[in-house]
């Protein structure tokens, strides 16, 4: 399982701009105060969005699936601008390719991203294909990411008619919370130093395997191998 923003891609300004765009719509506040996204789904952030611009709610009040969909439209305003004023991550085809190319190896993402979104940033950079996006755990399910591990798990055995047991599962990301959601999720983190985290962060967090970046692949293979023996 591999995060997308930071660990695969960044398009961070257009995820902004549309993050402003679906906010103000939607609240009609503008989007003054940004959140750490980092780990968090699209419905956690917006939720710390309210909190730090002072947005307050009318009792029964539920904006959050309002919100979904004009994050959605807005983004798919900004398609035309992923690759100009984004990239992909180095070495992330690659390093798709090479854990592809596994022995019964399945990949596919645990994202805050929703799905129209994610599916969005990985095709403007050709890197859908190496996944199984049907499967995949997505910030529209409005679950925490270790949930959304779980949950892909059984959403893989089931599309691919046999089991994917914890010990054989690892989820690849960028983030301190990633890491800590890959343990609640019982997937081994495998934790990449392409964000905001140091190496020390991410291994505080819990991940044994550290790499500097995606484009040295025999190192991400061994670390694939080594957590998913049943040994590592």
């Amino acid at each position: 399982m591999w995060n997308i923003d930071l660990t695969l891609v960044d398009v961070a300004q257009v995820t902004r701009a549309a993050y402003a765009e679906a906010f103000e719509q939607v609240t009609g506040v503008p989007l003054v105060y940004l959140a750490s996204t980092g780990g968090r789904t699209d419905s956690e952030i917006f939720f710390e969005f309210l909190a730090r611009n002072d947005v307050r709610l009318d009792p029964g009040e539920e904006p959050l699936s309002d919100f979904v969909d004009a994050l959605g439209e807005a983004f798919a305003r900004r398609r035309d601008q992923l690759t100009a004023r984004g990239r992909a991550m180095s070495g992330a085809p690659e390093a798709l390719a090479a854990v592809g190319g596994l022995e019964d190896t399945v990949q596919t993402v645990v994202t805050g991203a929703i799905m129209a979104n994610a599916v969005a940033k990985l095709s403007a950079f050709g890197l859908d294909g190496y996944l199984d996006l049907s499967i995949g755990g997505f910030g529209s399910e409005h679950y925490p990411k270790g949930s959304l591990i779980q949950f892909t798990r059984m959403r893989a055995a089931q599309a691919h008619g046999f089991a994917f047991p914890e010990w054989s599962t690892v989820y690849i990301s960028d983030s301190p919370r990633d890491v800590e959601a890959a343990l609640i999720g019982h997937a081994t983190p495998i934790g990449v130093v392409s964000g905001s985290a140091t190496e020390s962060q991410l291994r505080s967090a819990g991940a044994k395997y550290v790499l500097e970046d995606l484009t040295d692949t025999v190192r991400l293979v061994s670390a694939v191998r080594e957590a998913t023996s049943g040994t590592g």
